[in-house]
């Protein structure tokens, strides 16, 4: 499964770029695929484990803002795998012809 999320502190003013960087920590220390955009991080994995990472992202940035607001999206595909890359490879084959 593909999960994109974004967290957002909330009442710590406009710059929130420090405490995005403490999500995207742990998930890059989770050691699963992952992709990091201007919007969303994108993580692959099984649901358990996915979640648990998301769950930890969120605590991160928790521990310094008031309120954290998480949007998630998930992209639910038993037996696919390598999706955040083959996604991609296959829009992108589309485009050149």
């Amino acid at each position: 499964m593909i999960v994109a999320f974004s967290v957002t502190p909330l009442g710590v003013g406009e710059d929130v770029g420090e405490y995005v960087a403490d999500a995207v920590r742990v998930v890059r220390a989770s050691g699963l695929p992952n992709r990091t955009d201007a919007m969303f991080t994108s993580i692959e994995g099984e649901w358990d484990e996915v979640l648990d990472v998301v769950k930890r992202a969120v605590a991160a940035v928790e521990q310094r803002a008031p309120r954290v607001s998480l949007v998630l999206k998930a992209d639910i595909r038993p037996g696919v795998t390598d999706g955040l890359t083959s996604k991609v490879e296959t829009v992108e084959r589309h485009l050149t012809q």
